[in-house]
């Protein structure tokens, strides 16, 4: 079986020139978009758009790719890395479903597991927060499912807890 190899392609194309498609179910909450947008900041581009190119309008339609395509269009980027597969649109719409299904999601132990470890190395529950696109209440939750005490020796907890324990103690 020959597999093509269209990331072997990869190339610049003016922002202005590329569309997104009119069929991806695929939308991304606010906090995934913030964090992808810190990623691209903060890595570059590490994966191209996947587009079709429509020879008669001179466009390239996004097949995959449509939130790094709307951050590259948000921090104002004259020219966005894609990959150009040749596709009718019935094979593109099935192409985009599979890359959206292909990326899975992420399990709750193996995202505790990684909190706990950058714990460990040092980073802070803000820098958690900032680098993993999450909010603080979640990075307690996985550090609460690692059982990890020391994870919550230097966490403040708010005054309400302060006077619950209090209440008890009485």
């Amino acid at each position: 079986m020959k597999i093509e190899m269209p990331v072997m392609n990869v190339k610049m194309v003016k922002t202005s020139k590329i569309i997104a498609n009119d069929y991806n179910p695929n939308k991304v909450a606010s906090p995934e978009m913030k964090l992808l947008e810190h990623s691209i900041k903060s890595d570059g581009y590490t994966q191209p758009i996947v587009t079709y190119y429509n020879k008669d309008e001179d466009i390239y339609i996004v097949v995959d790719g449509f939130h790094r395509y709307t951050v590259g269009k948000k921090l104002g980027l004259d020219e966005l890395p894609v990959v150009v597969i040749d596709k009718d649109i019935k094979d593109r719409m099935a192409s985009t479903i599979r890359h959206n299904r292909a990326r899975g999601t992420h399990q709750i132990k193996d995202m505790s597991s990684i909190v706990s470890a950058l714990f460990q190395q040092g980073w802070s529950d803000e820098e958690i927060m900032k680098n993993l696109g999450m909010d603080l209440d979640e990075v307690l939750r996985l550090k609460q499912i690692t059982g990890l005490k020391d994870a919550f020796s230097n966490h403040e907890f708010s005054r309400s807890w302060s006077e619950m324990i209090e209440k008890e103690e009485e």
